[in-house]
């Protein structure tokens, strides 16, 4: 049922018209699911993030997912460490609920480069509640410089992606063009 309105969502037959858009960011579940699939066979993709908390069981499906999107010759832009430490609002003190560095051993693991580190913040959960997300909110936060270096580092590789793919492009597009008409 997901697979099939991701069909209808993303692909040529849209349904949907999204526009011009220099971005499209799909949140997907953990795992190597339909949707997962569904979204890798029938969308161009310039790259995957694994997003993950340090934990050994979100890294197990975070590990599946990586080698899932390299077998569909989608790229593994990188990993994102997410929820990696929790520092209490009144003293201070820090806290790795989740475990430490899983997402950056798993990332040596798998070859790939750790684009952020996101810790858990109480105040990203309240502004969400509150319907007022701490971007807009409180735009000059920690949590919001921590949010914009990861999104940037990801932008910055599709950037080299987008090139590179274009480059191929123009590469594949001179051969065809040099190759010899066949035969009537």
């Amino acid at each position: 049922m997901i697979s099939g309105l991701v069909h209808l969502d993303l692909t040529k037959d849209a349904k949907v018209d999204w526009g011009q858009l220099d971005y499209l960011v799909i949140d997907m579940p953990p795992g190597t699911g339909d949707v997962q699939l569904s979204v890798s066979q029938n969308i161009p993709i310039a790259g995957a993030v694994i997003i993950s908390t340090p934990q050994d069981v979100a890294l197990l499906d975070a590990h599946k997912g990586a080698e899932m999107f390299r077998k569909v010759h989608v790229p593994v832009l990188g990993l994102v460490q997410n929820m990696s430490v929790f520092q209490c609002p009144k003293c201070k003190h820090e806290t790795h609920i989740f475990g430490a560095d899983g997402v950056k051993d798993l990332a040596k693991t798998l070859g790939l480069d750790i684009l952020g580190d996101i810790p858990l913040h109480v105040n990203i959960r309240e502004t969400c509640d509150s319907g007022q997300p701490v971007v807009i909110s409180q735009p000059q936060s920690d949590a919001v410089d921590q949010h914009c270096e990861s999104l940037n580092r990801c932008m910055a590789l599709v950037k080299v992606e987008i090139k590179q793919a274009k480059a191929y492009l123009k590469i594949a597009m001179e051969i065809v063009r040099r190759l010899p008409e066949p035969p009537a």
